[in-house]
Order: structure tokens, then C-alpha cells, then sequence
């Protein structure tokens, strides 16, 4: 084993080069990049508008920042059929996008397209914590009366008081008459419940029949 070494240092050393080959063959491989320089060199692939962009997505729900970024590659590679429209969308509604003063809904006209639609029943008010519970039960189409939505619940933890909601609106709509039946539809917890109790008490003056979903 050392002659073959020997021989292989001569036939280095007779070749001007070969010492840097040798010593380039010899030399120890370099450290693999840690996590923290991968991500260096992950935030310099793009430009700061594009990493601007999957900041902005990430930050959407059930949206974490490889999935932005995945989004953001599918965006870029379709241009014309996924970017553009999808910028042309949201200048339209970030242009128009309005609450509805009867329900408060949100909706890019006020009032919005449920309460417009004069197929629903006007006699029949649900009553939901949030927009997410009545565009869900919209999906649903089980309802076909009109909507209120409160803007949240009472909570006395996270301090939120009836003056907080939309409760005293809610009050006015059922007093203003034309309601036969008011829905709760509040979410099944401690909080969405005490608020369920605090509105019927509120209506139990009213003609209408109050109920539960």
C-alpha cells in the first residue's frame, strides 16, 4: 500500500498541476449548509415583491408559508389564467366591499344579495354569531328566511358586552314587525349559548316564536 502511494506522489510531483489535484482530492469535504443558511439562500431565490407575496398568502387560514409558496409558483407559471384574474378579482371587490346595514353581512352591495332576494321569507330571521355561519348555512340552503349577524358573541373573558353586537339592531328589526319566527343559531360553547339565553330574553316582549338550531 505505501509503494502505491509512493508511486502516486511521484507521478504528482512530476506534473506541475498535479500537487493542487492532489491536494484538491485530498482535502476534506466541506460542512453541509445548516437550516439557517438554507433559508438564507431560500429568501434570495425570489424577489422581495414575490417573498412579499407568500408573506401576504401565509398569513391567510389554513395557509402556512410552504403552501404560500406553492400557490405563489402555481400563480406565476399560470399567468394568464390564474394571476391575472385572480389580481382583476380582488381589485374589484376590495373596490365595492361593503357591510350591510340590514344584516350585516359582507358583501360587495349594500344591502347585500341575501337580503335583496325577494324569493327568501322575510317572516323567518336567523340569527348567526358571525359571516362564516351564514355563508355556511347559505351553502346549506336548509334556511330560507332572512339573516342577522351579531359580529361575534358575549364573552366575559374576552370582554365582549351586548353593547359590543349588533344585538340592539337585531331588537329594532324584530320590533319594526313582519318577523314570525326568530332562529338562534348560535354555536354550540358556553358563550354562544349565554348569548343564545341574553337575546331571547331580550325578544320574549315580541310576538314571534323564538327556536334553536
Amino acid at each position: 500500500i505505501e509503494a502505491g502511494h509512493g508511486k502516486v506522489r511521484r507521478s504528482h510531483e512530476d506534473d506541475a498541476h498535479g500537487s493542487v489535484r492532489w491536494l484538491m482530492l485530498c482535502a476534506p469535504l466541506e460542512k453541509p449548509i445548516g437550516a439557517r443558511h438554507a433559508n438564507a439562500y431560500a429568501r434570495i431565490m425570489a424577489s422581495q415583491d414575490i417573498e412579499t407575496l407568500v408573506q401576504a398568502l401565509s398569513r391567510l387560514p389554513g395557509l402556512g408559508p410552504r403552501s404560500a409558496r406553492r400557490a405563489v409558483l402555481h400563480l406565476l407559471k399560470k399567468r394568464e389564467t390564474a394571476l391575472i384574474p385572480l389580481q382583476r378579482a380582488l381589485e374589484q371587490v376590495g373596490e365595492r366591499l361593503s357591510t350591510c346595514q340590514t344584516c350585516g353581512n359582507v358583501d360587495t352591495s349594500d344591502p347585500c344579495g341575501v337580503c335583496a332576494d325577494t324569493r327568501r321569507d322575510a317572516r323567518m330571521l336567523c340569527v348567526v354569531e358571525d359571516v362564516a355561519d351564514l355563508w355556511a348555512l347559505e351553502r346549506s340552503r336548509l334556511f330560507p328566511g332572512k339573516f342577522h349577524v351579531l359580529g361575534g358573541r358575549l364573552s366575559s373573558l374576552e370582554g365582549v358586552r351586548p353593547e359590543d353586537l349588533t344585538i340592539d339592531l337585531l331588537v329594532r328589526r324584530i320590533e319594526a314587525g313582519g318577523i314570525d319566527e326568530v332562529v338562534l343559531a348560535m354555536n354550540a360553547t358556553l358563550e354562544g349559548q349565554t348569548t343564545a339565553h341574553y337575546i331571547a330574553d331580550r325578544i320574549e316582549r315580541f310576538p314571534v316564536r323564538v327556536t334553536q338550531l
